[in-house]
């Protein structure tokens, strides 16, 4: 089994969902007593927003980069980001390792091309439905992107950092995403992705009939699959 490197934090409620869901994983795939080997190198997320917010993506790049050194330095055997967003500066990290980068919308995107999905509606933070490092990756495959109007993400991305980032789960802000998914769907979307890692926290596939892509889930089983091939 290979080591697998995280880089979490970002925030720490999705982080304890992908570690439970490797682990879960490898049971299953392993049985018995097995669970995953891995790195877990945990950041402030407090500094992290406080770049995004100010648009320091340098910084954040050089933040996450010292980390995920330190974190093949530990020998970890490849590297994953554990949140959307920050992917932003994945390119970056990815030019100084010499690990493999298990970029979480590549993942995405073969499940999106598994199930036949030619245009999908994304959810996320401000930065990931609205710049183009995220949705690029699924336009080369072939993949056509909606995003809700710019009230509705401004409220998604409100939700994400005030209530989901802080342990958070409110039904009137479910109540919110769901109407934003119904509208997507209205706009032609065949599924929709949710493109941060604390989305799966507040909705669930059994709320609506529209079919959901959560990227932690995708992410976290793409991880256990290459901790148990030969790649």
């Amino acid at each position: 089994m290979k080591t697998i490197g995280l880089l979490g934090g970002m925030s720490w409620e999705s982080t304890q969902t992908y570690y439970q869901l490797i682990n879960q994983g490898v049971r299953d795939k392993l049985g018995g007593l097995h669970s995953a080997n891995l790195i877990l190198n945990s950041l402030d997320f407090a500094e992290i927003e406080q770049l995004q917010a100010r648009g320091d993506w340098e910084a954040a790049a050089a933040l996450l980069t010292r980390a995920g050194l330190q974190v093949q330095r530990a020998g970890a055997d490849f590297l994953l980001i554990c949140t959307n967003t920050m992917h932003k500066v994945a390119d970056a990290l990815e030019s100084v390792l010499d690990i493999p980068l298990l970029h979480i919308a590549d993942a995405t995107a073969t499940q999106l091309k598994a199930k036949g999905i030619e245009r999908v509606g994304l959810l996320g933070t401000a930065f990931t439905m609205e710049q183009a490092f995220y949705r690029q990756r699924l336009i080369r495959r072939d993949i056509e992107v909606v995003t809700p109007v710019a009230l509705q993400r401004e409220r998604v991305h409100q939700v994400i950092y005030e209530e989901l980032c802080q342990g958070r789960i409110l039904d009137a802000s479910r109540a919110e995403y769901l109407q934003v998914i119904d509208d997507l769907a209205e706009q032609g979307a065949q599924a929709v992705v949710l493109g941060c890692t604390e989305i799966g926290l507040l909705v669930k596939q059994a709320d609506t009939s529209v079919p959901l892509f959560d990227t932690t889930e995708i992410h976290a089983a793409s991880a256990v699959d290459w901790a148990l091939s030969t790649h």
